[in-house]
């Protein structure tokens, strides 16, 4: 059985994280003002107002505004091209000329109307710049939003690091929900081993959805394959580990899939059962890793970036 399953694994030469290799997700959390460093994250939309730079025409402004929009949006960062509405962070887009180039500089700013971080962009050409062509600004705009995410993780991660109940300081309670749609033992053995994967880590699997912080749900499919050579017939087993975080937004899926010789899992799954869990289990945690941002390094505030200089 297990030479059957063996070119399964690893799970990183054949799965296909669809999401869980995204930009972290810096705004997920109620902004409700509760003590800790939860209540000076960003809000919930980010405003781009138009720059206020006389590198662009006034048509170059708009699109630049627009293009680092949709690039954040691209990112899942909810971005609005709108003025700087009361309570709102928001990005300032601005330039600095350094000879015959200019850089694109990107700044967070709080409610305030301080500077929280800024980051700046590769430089172009002025002449490029300045001519606001569409390819020129739309590059500018997809390395910007970068930047911007590279900041906003830095923030998210400051505020985890100041919150005790955050999972910069405890592992994730993790709902597993089990596997359905395998052949032989297989639902309850990759369940089994699945938990068994996570005894020595720091993430926990619970029974329950009370305060879990994520979901995972296994599904197994088999489809009818190829003959195979000698005329054998063989099928094509798929096992998909789908994390949602508490709000049931996706988180990711990995995906371990091969074609094996028809029937051949129908029976007791052993050795495959724990090798598939523990790559999906790694897997898991780098899901979640990614996704709460829990080891970005947090981005020093200004006063304390100020005594460094």
């Amino acid at each position: 059985m297990k030479r059957i399953f063996s070119k399964l694994l690893p799970l990183s030469a054949t799965c296909l994280l669809t999401g869980c290799l995204s930009v972290p997700h810096p705004f997920e959390h109620d902004n409700k003002g509760q003590k800790g460093g939860m209540a000076t994250a960003p809000t919930s939309r980010l405003d781009i107002p138009l720059p206020k730079d006389k590198s662009l025409s006034p048509d170059g402004e708009k699109l630049w505004a627009a293009q680092v929009t949709q690039a954040l949006l691209d990112q899942s960062i909810p971005a609005m091209a709108q003025p700087v509405r009361s309570g709102d962070w928001w990005v300032k887009l601005h330039t600095e000329q350094r000879g015959d180039v200019i850089v694109p500089l990107y700044s967070l700013m709080t409610p305030q109307g301080t500077v929280r971080a800024t980051q700046e962009g590769p430089g172009v050409p002025a002449i490029a710049w300045s001519a606001g062509g569409p390819e020129v600004l739309h590059e500018a705009a997809q390395q910007g939003a970068g930047q911007i995410v590279s900041i906003l993780t830095g923030v998210m991660a400051e505020s985890m690091e100041e919150d005790p109940k955050s999972l910069k300081h405890r592992g994730a309670r993790i709902f597993f929900q089990g596997v359905t749609g395998a052949p032989g033992d297989g639902n309850i053995s990759l369940a089994r081993a699945f938990v068994v994967s996570f005894k020595e880590m720091k993430d926990t699997i619970q029974t329950s959805r009370t305060d879990a912080d994520f979901t995972v749900a296994t599904t197994v499919k088999l489809t009818d394959g190829p003959e195979g050579t000698r005329g054998h017939p063989q099928q094509n087993i798929r096992i998909d580990w789908r994390v949602t975080d508490k709000d049931d937004k996706e988180v990711g899926i990995a995906t371990q899939l091969h074609d094996i010789p028809a029937h051949s899992m129908d029976g007791m799954w052993g050795d495959i059962a724990m090798a598939a869990a523990e790559e999906a289990a790694g897997a898991v945690e780098e899901m979640i890793t990614r996704y709460s941002s829990r080891d970005a390094k947090p981005i020093p505030k200004p006063q304390d970036a100020a005594k460094k200089k």
